[in-house]
């Protein structure tokens, strides 16, 4: 649910005097709290959209999410990045990653449990292996990874029931819920092209890219959805929740990883979502769960980690 960090430089570093400090935390107990917030960041959209307009809750989120990380910038000492094509691909990296599938989920969640909202947030490393084929040349198509995504939209199909012809399914909140998740991966290959390798550290890029799309809720706001008439507490005290855990400091939790522990460890917390918010949305909001949702739903991330996943290299003869 966040962008994918710029490459690295493959130069080599030089050496430090001092030795490194570890994280207080075990990266183990931060991974598990990494998909404890973002699992739960469906169940806060709905709570939060009882009080509130789908774009005020996404205005709320974002607006508590970038104060979190300009916190963590002025402790570093983050400056801001420059140049005028640097910040025009951070406008439109802030509407495809976060103003456009935040807007797009909470007002899903209108019509949609939070439980499918969850499992359709499942479906982005599909949708992304489908794109990067096409617009990205090192990503080959494999047969591994065709049968994944094969196995992964035969999984969305169990989700919604296709074989009863989607009967008592929200056509519409579905389909911005999978239209969401296809922001991501969009967002991360444009990204990937734009800004990868632009010198400006993770924390800059996406503090500032928060800030944008802040500034974009800012705008669209106040014309379709107006000033809320009252703050109820409750559903303010989720915005607030979804904003500063599940958007500012998960991105700190989550480069913390990336950096520790590498990508690929850490995009594993991806499939531990569908799970707690299916987990939450039952247990807490009383949702309703047919056999077909879990079921489906394991298929899907068994689809997904296929796409991911490599053959093993063949052992070369002696």
């Amino acid at each position: 649910m966040s962008t994918s960090a710029p490459s690295r430089a493959t130069s080599s570093p030089p050496i430090p005097t001092t030795t490194p400090r570890r994280p207080a935390l075990d990266w183990r107990i931060r991974f598990a709290a990494l998909s404890l917030i973002w699992g739960f960041s469906f169940l806060l959209i709905k709570v939060g959209t009882d009080g509130y307009a789908p774009f005020q809750v996404t205005f709320g989120r974002l607006l508590f999410g970038t104060l979190v990380l300009a916190v963590a910038m002025a402790v570093k000492r983050e400056r801001l990045p420059r140049g005028r094509r640097t910040w025009l691909h951070l406008t439109v990296a802030a509407l495809l990653l976060n103003a456009a599938p935040f807007s797009l989920f909470a007002y899903s969640e209108l019509t949609i449990p939070s439980t499918l909202a969850g499992i359709c947030n499942a479906t982005s490393p599909l949708w992304g292996m489908a794109l990067s084929m096409v617009a990205l040349s090192e990503d080959r198509p494999t047969r591994r990874r065709v049968a994944g995504l094969g196995l992964g939209f035969l999984g969305v199909l169990t989700v919604l029931g296709a074989w009863q012809g989607f009967h008592g399914l929200d056509v519409t909140g579905t389909a911005m819920a999978l239209l969401a998740s296809l922001c991501y991966p969009i967002g991360w290959i444009y990204v990937r092209r734009t800004l990868a390798g632009s010198g400006h550290s993770n924390l800059s890029l996406i503090g500032s890219q928060l800030g944008v799309a802040t500034l974009q809720l800012a705008l669209v706001t106040p014309l379709f959805a107006g000033f809320p008439s009252s703050f109820p507490l409750v559903p303010l005290l989720a915005v607030a929740a979804l904003g500063a855990l599940g958007t500012g400091l998960a991105v700190l939790v989550q480069y913390g990883l990336v950096n520790e522990v590498g990508p690929t460890t850490a995009q594993m917390v991806t499939y531990f979502i569908p799970v707690i918010a299916t987990a939450a949305g039952v247990a807490v909001l009383g949702e309703s769960l047919s056999w077909n949702t879990p079921v489906g739903a394991a298929i899907v991330l068994a689809g997904a980690a296929l796409t991911q996943s490599r053959a093993r290299a063949k052992p070369k003869a002696q």
